[in-house]
């Protein structure tokens, strides 16, 4: 069966290439054609002469696949003599900060502060750029603010572009192989975030391809099988797994995955680009709290870098083969920076699969609403997080007007506000509404004391301002004002700077985990919890078994560990609030408001990620309101789709 399977892989490879080959001009002079991914790469002497020829999009309609055209190695240009020419060539307003060069891609990466200035009108720059050097331009944006990760990964990728290669090889002849299956027998598994909150993982089996959506933990479970996805479910088959695809970057979604190439995984993952940048300094700064507190590491670094180097990152609304059988296509979800909604297209028209992930149905000041719209939709996997009839949120005004009460009632008595924040998305939409409230003097002026991870996440917020909401993007891209550099805020940058905070005047403080699960909130809880003047505000979802679901619940002392390591107890007498209207999570309002309006209207609901009341709330309702066929399984509970 092997040996039938390599021929037929063979045959179809060189009927594409002979395809290819007599479709371009002569005059291109192609040397080679493989598979680089879900792309088809095709390597010229001359690429010049198909930038932008009206054949290379007809054999991407044709062949329905991705196309990307790049220089043979023995025409480019020596490096130092291409970036000389380069930095000729783009104007210096575009204000280029770093030029390097990924020669086993052809690939020439130009870091920007305006990438727009060096891509040229209609990319005519670009052009000049692939006709004098032959190197293919990659323009980036230099985030306004520095980033350590972006920097860093993107280091990584070009130190280590052999194996980065070596990767995207692997996965293009796996994705393109011939079916040895008819395409029918459709199953989805959950593995993990059914009728439960957190370690999300769907299984996705056709008789030819397993996909996995999401691979994340449970970083409220005290039970240890409870913390991972059930990877080992007899259906879920490691070798067998042809792709992963992970919706966004909170640890619930993405903090198992390294897991994977730490036993065997060699295949690609696919993700928006600012997921990829952030899923990575969570998983880091997930091992260095699990360092922190003692806790046996599950992975380590090097299973991190691994998950770099196989990451494929995509934008929205881009179609691409995954698997044999398989379309991917990424939607903007509004959770946070880079969610996305996973929308997979199986077979020709055979089945079509929509994961929302974690996503919010309205506009926020960070991001806009998730998208409703597909092609095609069969079954829909809701999440449904606040899913009973009773979770009903206030409208963004109300909570931000909630918000600004409390913060002004606080500094009124000299006391100091506490937000506990998720380091994604909640910190980045706090930042923005206080500096708002504040510049117009609706609330009171006090320093804003920003820590933990909050900066470095902001930074990669201002490296994709595409992502944020069209507001945000104008400022930034267009009026060269970036709401996150406000004078009012302050960084905390080393952990001896917290007692000035701590005994100084009233004041805001912003510092992680959301949850109060470690991080640097937790020293400032330990010092605030004490004094009545002070408040505490959750701003996030709390999930069941962390310390801010207890003290949101209103306990009056919790068991801490000390600096020297011993359990020390700490009165809660400050105030507490919860403002649920900040969630990046959608109510029961827009859940069943997403559901009704997603286009075109699907034959199942399948809900997820929510306790097990909520979940069936959901699917009762859903099912009948509508006359849906709403189901909301358990965790190892295959559902035949097709």
């Amino acid at each position: 069966m092997k040996l039938r399977i390599t021929n037929a892989r063979r045959r179809l490879k060189a009927e594409i290439s002979q395809y290819v080959i007599e479709s371009l001009p002569k005059e291109a002079e192609v040397t080679r054609i493989r598979y680089e991914g879900p792309m088809l790469a095709v390597y010229t002497k001359r690429p010049e002469v198909l930038v932008d020829h009206p054949i290379v999009a007809e054999i991407v309609s044709t062949l329905k696949k991705r196309v990307v055209i790049r220089s043979d190695p023995s025409v480019r240009l020596l490096e130092e003599e291409s970036k000389r020419i380069i930095e000729e060539i783009v104007p210096r307003e575009a204000e280029i900060e770093n030029v390097s060069f990924d020669a086993s891609l052809g690939e020439v990466i130009i870091e920007a502060k305006k990438p727009g200035l060096a891509i040229g009108k209609d990319g005519a720059i670009l052009r000049d750029v692939v006709r004098r050097t032959r190197w293919r331009p990659k323009v980036l944006r230099s985030p306004p603010l520095p980033s350590k990760i972006i920097s860093g990964m993107r280091h990584l990728l070009q130190s280590e572009s052999k194996e980065r290669e070596r990767a995207l090889r692997a996965a293009g002849e796996r994705i393109f192989r011939p079916l040895t299956y008819d395409v029918k027998d459709v199953r989805i598994t959950p593995l993990g975030g059914f009728q439960e909150v957190g370690r999300s993982a769907i299984l996705v089996q056709t008789k030819e391809s397993n996909v996995l959506l999401d691979c994340g933990i449970n970083p409220g479970s005290a039970d240890p099988s409870g913390t991972f996805p059930r990877l080992d479910a007899p259906q879920f088959d490691l070798e067998s797994l042809d792709a992963v695809v992970i919706s966004h970057a909170h640890l619930d979604h993405c903090a198992a995955l390294p897991l994977l190439f730490k036993y065997g995984y060699d295949g690609p993952v696919y993700c928006s680009a600012p997921t990829s940048s952030l899923m990575t300094l969570l998983q880091l700064d997930y091992l260095d709290v699990l360092n922190k507190q003692g806790t046996l590491l599950p992975y380590d670094q090097k299973d991190v870098k691994e998950c770099v180097l196989h990451t494929i990152p995509l934008s929205y609304n881009v179609v691409i083969d995954i698997a044999p059988e398989i379309r991917l296509t990424l939607q903007n979800a509004g959770h946070i920076l880079g969610s996305s909604i996973i929308h997979l297209h199986i077979g020709e028209g055979l089945h079509n699969i929509v994961f929302t992930g974690d996503y919010k149905y309205a506009k926020t000041m960070l991001l806009e609403p998730a998208v409703t719209e597909f092609p095609r939709v069969e079954t829909i996997v809701t999440e449904a997080t606040y899913g009973a009839p009773q979770d009903v949120m206030p409208s963004r005004v109300e909570a931000e007007q909630k918000l600004v009460s409390i913060i002004n009632e606080t500094l009124d008595k000299g006391g100091k506000v506490l937000i506990p924040v998720p380091a994604v998305g909640r910190a980045q939409e706090i930042m923005l509404i206080v500096n708002e409230y504040m510049r117009r003097g609706l609330v009171k002026e006090a320093p804003v004391f920003i820590e933990g991870m909050l900066s470095e996440v902001t930074a990669i917020h201002t490296a994709y301002p595409e992502y944020l909401a069209r507001e945000i993007q104008s400022s930034i891209l267009g009026e060269g004002v970036n709401p996150f550099q406000s004078e009012y805020f302050t960084v905390i940058e080393h952990p001896s700077a917290r007692r000035e905070v701590i005994e100084g005047g009233g004041s805001i403080i912003m510092a992680t985990s959301g949850m109060l699960e470690g991080g640097p909130v937790i020293e400032y809880f330990k010092e605030l919890a004490s004094n009545e003047r002070n408040t505490i505000v959750f701003v996030s979802y709390q999930i069941e078994g962390t310390m801010g679901r207890r003290v949101q619940k209103g306990v009056s002392e919790v068991q801490m560990m000390s600096e020297e390591g011993r359990v020390e107890v700490v009165k809660v007498r400050m105030k507490v609030e919860s403002i649920e209207g900040f969630s990046g999570h959608s109510d029961c309002r827009q859940i069943v408001s997403y559901v009704r309006r997603l286009t075109p209207r699907p034959e199942v609901v399948i809900v997820c990620h929510g306790e097990r009341a909520k979940c069936n709330s959901m699917a009762e309702f859903l099912g009948r309101k509508y006359g849906i066929n709403a189901i909301a399984p358990e965790v190892l509970e295959t559902i035949k789709l097709k």
